[in-house]
């Protein structure tokens, strides 16, 4: 079994927060097939269901961020689990908006919802961090983070959560790198913009073919009237 555990705070208040983007995240995975509606316990909103043939715990702690890892941690015991069989998904001011990534154990990056984990869980559990871009001022950052995603955002959050949704089968399974490539492209990332790099390379190389040729000695023609003029000037080999 694998719980998977979106990180945020309850209530209509802070739906729409940048901070509620590891709801958002549980909450698209939710609406595919398979999943029961949710209901309450363990401190937390949970549905089950099941992805690439594995039984899958959604929960989305109801305890505040401060305390995540109280809903979790209960959780985990009950099912006998350990922190390999958890992903938590939370949002990460370190990473600009709409990248994805994911490990195992790590830091707390001074996230709150990440300390409690880690206290009532331990460490080594698997973390999807999502990007939700740095104000770029300590001050600001408290209200960006509990500020709302702007109208502009959604470009890229609805893509975001698409595409975790949509091949979630590949966080079960633990295909880490596909599950970013798959990001990556839905969000306009890394493996659309290398082609045109690939591109100049290829035309830097012929540049260079070119010139190559174009430095090679050109044949002196045998005969005609422009082979005449050239024997009289500088005679020929044998002279």
């Amino acid at each position: 079994m694998l719980i998977i555990a979106g990180l945020g705070n309850p209530g209509s208040k802070y739906a729409g927060n940048r901070h509620n983007i590891g709801f958002m995240a549980v909450d698209a995975i939710q609406r595919r097939p398979s999943f029961s509606s949710w209901s309450k316990k363990f401190k937390a909103e949970i549905s089950e269901g099941e992805i690439a043939g594995e039984r899958v715990l959604l929960m989305k702690p109801q305890t505040f961020m401060n305390l995540s890892g109280e809903a979790v941690g209960d959780a985990m015991r009950f099912y006998k689990l350990g922190p390999k069989d958890i992903v938590v998904i939370y949002d990460e001011l370190d990473l600009p908006a709409g990248k994805a990534r994911i490990k195992t154990g790590g830091g707390h990056g001074g996230h709150n919802g990440i300390k409690s984990i880690d206290a009532h869980c331990g460490k080594d559990y698997r973390r999807l961090r999502l990007g939700i871009g740095h104000p770029g001022v300590k001050d600001l950052v408290h209200a960006h983070v509990l500020g709302d995603f702007a109208k502009a955002d959604q470009v890229w959050v609805s893509p975001l959560l698409d595409a975790i949704a949509d091949n979630a089968d590949m966080l079960v399974k633990g295909e880490d790198s596909q599950l970013m490539n798959k990001i990556a492209l839905a969000t306009g990332g890394k493996a659309s913009e290398e082609k045109p790099q690939a591109a100049k390379k290829q035309a830097a190389q012929s540049h260079i073919h070119q010139a190559r040729n174009a430095a090679q000695p050109k044949k002196l023609p045998a005969t005609g009237p422009m082979a005449e003029m050239l024997k009289k000037m500088f005679g020929s080999k044998g002279d």
